[in-house]
């Protein structure tokens, strides 16, 4: 077996929330290391934001997240400027877009992971890609076993980047793998989403992951159903996008609304509004889109009505709506008011209410965070170790941060601002308690 290397500060996962921490650990002295699975560090970066990254927003207030009083805790007075002066410190320049969302300012989530990786070089940070820790050990250090390939990958580069990382993973996957061994003073989790392996290897509680941020499964009401017509009506809307109100019901009361962009798909919706509804959706649940939320039920049917006037009878042709509905939203509304006796007061009240019955989540491959990891009730949140009086001596020097912890929040910059502010938290504790161990 190889030498042994030695670290003050290991960091499990190369994501956002590793990279933050393994920089933050270095700049306070500490020799860091960062271990990842996938073949390059910080790749999952480069799909944030639709390839812009949106890093955060500036307006973190802890309504937006899973655990309020957590993030709370966290976050101090101003974590957006907190933030700020991270990737300032680093070169990069930020820019904000409507709802306050914080980007790089060439819009580009490359520039994002670039200034992270050469601050990683800068510091001298060991980055340990295609490799995973398969056992943890506290003897007073941790002891980590690691597996990695046995010889480097040979792979052909490809046209261009993607196409050199998909062939760089074909490779990994089938490489012989060796073990070597690394000890560590302090080591920070900081997996992202997938967890449940890492948790077994350390010992700890795992709550149970399921995708959020991403579309949801969900059908018409027998109402709107156009299979009596021979079509699939989310079919037959697929790719429209639609400006409304979404409304999550459950037992009759609404809980939840999302204003923004919804996207039909063939099995249910898409979009932010969707996405952020998502986090909250239970099986049985419904979602009303309103597809007029600045007016109201009143206003609607007097604009319908007002129309009527201007172009004519309300017809069945599907054409009444044009110019103010999409053509096949039109067709849908006209066909399930037909047999209505008032119909333009049923289609504003429909307009109003266009019900769908929830499922559950779809696309899990869209996912952009997962719910579940470590339970907040094991961490200390003055340093995300591990808390003292639920663990053994054979957990100190552990810490967590980002999507491992068991919080999520809204799209809009928010769940990376908890990657990289949990992230700086646990390096900036997890080099503390190597100093301290290194002088005991």
């Amino acid at each position: 077996m190889p030498a042994i290397a030695s670290y003050d500060v290991a960091v499990i996962g190369g994501g956002a929330s590793g990279l933050a921490a393994a920089i933050t650990a270095a700049r306070a002295g500490a020799r860091t290391c960062v271990i990842e699975r996938d073949v390059e560090a910080g790749l999952a970066l480069l799909a944030t934001g639709n390839g812009r990254c949106n890093i955060s927003n500036n307006a973190l207030r802890p309504r937006h997240y899973r655990h309020p009083d957590v993030a709370e805790e966290l976050f101090g007075a101003h974590p957006e400027h907190d933030i700020a002066a991270f990737f300032t410190s680093l070169g990069l320049e930020l820019a904000q877009e409507g709802e306050g969302r914080l980007y790089p300012i060439t819009r580009r989530a490359e520039s994002v992971r670039d200034v992270l990786l050469a601050a990683c070089s800068r510091l001298g940070i060991d980055i340990l890609t295609c490799s995973r820790v398969t056992d943890a050990r506290q003897t007073g250090i941790w002891e980590l076993t690691v597996s990695a390939p046995a010889s480097p990958l040979a792979y052909k580069r490809g046209h261009d980047e993607k196409a050199r990382v998909r062939n760089a993973r074909k490779a990994l996957a089938s490489v012989a793998l060796a073990d070597s061994r690394l000890h560590a003073a302090s080591v920070v989790l900081a997996v992202g989403g997938h967890v449940e392996e890492v948790c077994r290897v350390f010992l700890l509680p795992h709550l149970e992951e399921r995708p959020l941020l991403c579309p949801i499964a969900c059908e018409l009401t027998p109402a709107l159903d156009m299979a009596s017509h021979g079509e699939n009506t989310l079919e037959y809307l697929d790719g429209l996008r639609v400006e409304a109100m979404a409304s999550l019901v459950r037992n009759g009361a609404a809980i939840a609304y999302e204003q923004g962009e919804v996207l039909f798909r063939r099995y249910g919706i898409s979009g932010i509004a969707a996405f952020n509804l998502s986090r909250r959706i239970e099986a049985g649940d419904t979602i009303e889109l309103d597809l007029f939320p600045h007016l109201n039920a009143a206003n609607l049917e007097s604009l319908l009505r007002t129309r009527e006037q201007a172009i004519g009878s309300f017809s069945r042709s599907g054409t009444w709506f044009d110019g103010i509905l999409a053509r096949r939203l039109g067709e849908l509304v006209t066909r399930a008011v037909s047999a209505s006796s008032d119909q333009l007061a049923t289609a504003a009240g429909l307009l109003h209410r266009i019900p769908l019955a929830v499922q559950g989540t779809a696309e899990p491959a869209q996912a952009q965070v997962r719910q579940g990891g470590i339970p907040f009730s094991i961490i200390d949140l003055d340093t995300l170790s591990l808390n003292p009086s639920t663990a053994s001596a054979s957990q100190a020097g552990l810490f967590a941060c980002g999507e491992a912890l068991d919080m999520d929040a809204d799209c809009g910059g928010f769940n990376l601002a908890w990657a990289w502010l949990s992230g700086m938290r646990a390096g900036s504790y997890a080099a503390a308690h190597s100093r301290k161990e290194l002088h005991a």
